[in-house]
């Protein structure tokens, strides 16, 4: 057995902030290892980036997540009782009533929600010299899945509660600030939610039997037992928030549009399968969620190395996904590269690996790509408008990344 290589750093929390994404490889790189242990939030922790340990990560055998969660985090990004810090018969359970809100019908419906939102909204740029494509897109993805799960969205509310679900995700990182403006949109959220779970329950409320709102105010656990109504406002925040995070990946969309004209020409030439190509590359090649965490659920040894019970893990995605042992020249945007992946659940990883059913693999995924596709095509066929001059740089160190002018566009015209 080796033992498993040290940063060598008493505390790493500064660098892990200062370098953000590009952590965990820039210490790989250094000490020619995928996996080095280091000291984050003064607690010991392993750090790994690449197929195979992400193989080794996803193996539930020999890992857990209950519990792994920072309090940061959960105050902000994740909630108190969700899914994702579920693990065994619990987790399987929690997970199937997601993952029956998923079929492909279901999400088709979402689909066209969001396309008939992105026309509506694109009616209104017309009248105005400039728009912010970003904040556009959070505003008309939260419309959509508030239609698209059940939840009453008011008029005059449309804004404040897409900020709510913007901060929370924008607050999983930061300090200061962001942090509290996370934790007060999700206390605002939370409080929304469990309102309308009660009166669901108490038939004050009516909403369809197949929309998220119902399904998850009348989901019973192992036990037989309802949710308690703040983990039923987790769960379903913990649908709609995702959604509305897809922003971030139609912005990138965009500037990829933008930054790389022969797409949008393969795009509008209906090549088949450039769509999905496209899609895939935009969240390879972008940042969207830098790692995840797990806990050793026993000690065991793997790849030479000793793992200890109880020993806090981190999986690097967006090193992964730039990793050139799997994907050639990985810091050039090239959808082609999709017509040779292998499909490996190990090797792509922009919102977590492995299986979907048994596994931590987020199902939102599938929701992820089809509301991409509505948008790059929307925005690539459907949409002419200009780029003004603007600073699209993206600092890694910022989770999640996103640009200062968070995609400018002018001359708007359907």
């Amino acid at each position: 057995m080796h033992e498993i290589p040290r940063d060598g750093v008493p505390d790493s929390t500064l660098s892990f902030a200062w370098d953000g994404y590009l952590f965990i490889t820039k210490r790989c790189t250094r000490l020619g290892t995928d996996l080095f242990r280091s000291r984050l939030m003064l607690q010991s922790t392993v750090c790994m980036r690449g197929e195979e340990l992400a193989r080794l990560f996803y193996d539930n055998e020999r890992f857990e997540r209950a519990g792994v969660a920072p309090s940061r985090l959960q105050q902000t990004l994740f909630g108190r009782g969700g899914v994702q810090g579920l693990d065994g018969n619990p987790h399987r359970c929690r997970k199937g009533m997601f993952l029956s809100l998923m079929s492909a019908e279901r999400i088709a419906e979402l689909a066209e929600l969001s396309a008939a939102q992105w026309h509506r909204s694109a009616a209104n740029w017309e009248r105005r010299s400039q728009v912010v494509l970003f904040d556009e897109a959070c505003e008309s993805l939260c419309r959509a899945v508030c239609a698209w799960t059940g939840i009453p969205l008011v008029e005059s509310e449309v804004r404040r509660r897409t900020d709510d679900f913007v901060a929370m995700i924008d607050a999983g990182a930061a300090i200061g600030p962001r942090h509290w403006r996370g934790r007060w949109a999700r206390n605002r959220a939370e409080r929304w939610i469990e309102g309308l779970v009660e009166d669901v329950r108490h038939h004050r409320l009516t909403v369809d039997e197949d929309c998220a709102l119902y399904a998850i105010s009348w989901h019973r656990d192992l036990s037989g037992e309802l949710l308690d109504k703040r983990t039923a406002a987790v769960e379903l925040i913990n649908v709609a928030r995702p959604t509305v995070a897809v922003a971030w990946y139609i912005m990138f969309a965009a500037m990829a549009l933008h930054q790389h004209p022969q797409c949008r020409e393969r795009l509008l030439a209906a090549e088949a399968y450039y769509l999905d190509y496209f899609v895939e590359e935009v969240r390879r090649f972008y940042p969207f969620f830098p790692v995840v965490a797990a806990r050793t659920r026993r000690e065991f040894e793997s790849k030479g190395y000793r793992f200890p019970k109880g020993e806090r893990v981190l999986l690097d995605l967006y090193g992964t996904n730039h990793d050139p042992r799997l994907w050639d020249d990985p810091h050039t945007f090239m959808p082609e590269r999709f017509r040779q992946w292998k499909r490996s659940p190990f090797s792509f990883i922009p919102q977590g690996g492995g299986e979907y059913l048994d596994g931590h693999r987020c199902p939102g995924e599938w929701i992820t790509i089809e509301l991409m596709k509505v948008a790059v095509m929307f925005l690539s066929t459907s949409l002419r408008y200009s780029v003004p001059q603007q600073d699209l740089r993206m600092s890694l160190s910022r989770i999640p990344a996103l640009p200062p002018s968070r995609f400018v566009i002018g001359n708007v015209q359907i």
